[in-house]
């Protein structure tokens, strides 16, 4: 188990880097929504927004080792420890990462419905445009929030170093494919959206309309937001608004300042 560990380790970062640079061209090439391009080369594929979405991306590339992974560490090794036999194994694995998307399923929505929670993860859809960089884009308060939270997750669940890893892979993955601005075939993406969530369905979530952004919560699998009666009826066009009602996007210093701002939400 151990070596499995050091493996996926080993390989998670080039993974997603790939899958990263994959869909940034492809959606680039064929692309959904029209781009915005004011200039040459450069501003095509590194807008000003694209920019800022790398440098709040590098901001939590710097707490994820000096924070998120020594915790999730020291969680994974003090577990309650009260799995019955059964749930070992592959089939351990199975249930985690059923249990963990349905876990980040209501983290996610709690996030919507908490004041506390939305000023940070306002930040995230404040971004007036998607693709695969948006993905990127969270306030490093939310993550923090957030790998608190999984502490207290992995202990009382139970969940293996194992099962986390290969589900923030899996995590990562999907994330960076549902904000995508990749054209799919229709049919194509309908047949994937009856299991996962596709970026058809995850850009509602991003309308800039309050009724759909607290709607369509699912990360990785599609079924939780019809099981919970919170899929949105509404259906992408290619030109919708994306962001958040009433409010703009910030430069970035204004992004990291913003929820320690009082304010009316």
């Amino acid at each position: 188990m151990e070596n499995l560990v050091e493996v996926i380790l080993a390989y998670k970062a080039g993974l997603v880097f790939l899958w990263l640079l994959f869909l940034f061209v492809l959606e680039r090439a064929f692309p959904v929504a029209p781009l915005i391009n004011s200039g040459g080369w450069f501003e095509k594929y590194f807008p000003i927004r694209v920019r800022r979405n790398i440098g709040l991306w590098f901001c939590n590339l710097i707490l994820s080792p000096l924070v998120v992974i020594p915790m999730t560490a020291w969680a994974a090794a003090h577990i309650v420890g009260w799995r019955p036999e059964f749930l070992s194994g592959s089939a351990g694995l199975i249930f985690d990462l059923i249990l963990l998307d349905c876990l980040i399923y209501w983290w996610h929505r709690l996030n919507h419905e908490l004041p506390f929670l939305w000023r940070f993860h306002e930040i995230h859809h404040l971004d007036m445009n998607l693709d695969t960089t948006s993905a990127l884009r969270f306030h490093f308060g939310e993550v923090l929030l957030s790998a608190f939270m999984r502490v207290f997750v992995v202990i009382i669940f139970d969940i293996t170093l194992i099962s986390i890893i290969i589900f923030e892979v899996i995590l990562l993955i999907s994330t960076l494919f549902h904000h995508s601005n990749v054209r799919l075939p229709d049919q194509f993406e309908k047949a994937l959206s009856l299991v996962i969530i596709t970026p058809a369905i995850h850009w509602i979530h991003h309308h800039a309309l309050r009724n759909d952004t607290d709607s369509n919560y699912g990360t990785v699998f599609s079924f939780w937001d019809k099981i919970f009666r919170s899929k949105s009826s509404t259906q992408r066009v290619r030109k919708m608004q994306i962001g958040v009602e009433g409010a703009q996007d910030k430069i970035f210093a204004e992004l990291l300042k913003r929820p320690f701002k009082k304010r009316n939400l």
